[in-house]
């Protein structure tokens, strides 16, 4: 079901966040549309510091693109996605941390599903780059 990155066992999810399967001990079929690079669970990086709204507006907010991010968290709260006002407390940008190269998505997960379900390949976010 998954494979390893960066030493994290991810899962491959499609356009329609169903778990890509394959049998056990074979590769994944190559999947040419996919939401986010991969669905991972926990935060492979080291602890940055940044636990507040206020801390993380220091971090400029730009685009990323859905398909170049590994979620840090496996299970979405269908409640919160739906919430039409989801987005209203908080901050307005999703929070990344790019660490090793890769672009991981701490805070925004539900932000980053509504984007890809109205057709949107790009979310605007704070990126945090660990060395």
């Amino acid at each position: 079901m998954g494979r390893e990155l960066d030493g994290q066992r991810v899962t491959v999810r499609t356009p329609v966040l169903g778990v890509v399967r394959s049998a056990p001990g074979a590769a994944h079929p190559r999947v040419a549309s996919v939401i986010f690079k991969a669905v991972g669970e926990g935060r492979p990086y080291p602890d940055h510091g940044l636990e507040t709204t206020k801390q993380w507006a220091e971090v400029p907010p730009r685009q990323v693109r859905l398909d170049e991010l590994v979620t840090t968290k496996r299970t979405l709260d269908l409640d919160a996605l739906l919430a039409e006002d989801s987005t209203f407390y908080g901050d307005l940008f999703a929070h990344v941390v790019q660490y090793k190269g890769i672009l991981y998505l701490e805070d925004g997960l539900h932000r980053a599903v509504r984007a890809a379900l109205q057709q949107r390949p790009v979310l605007h976010a704070r990126v945090l780059v660990i060395e």
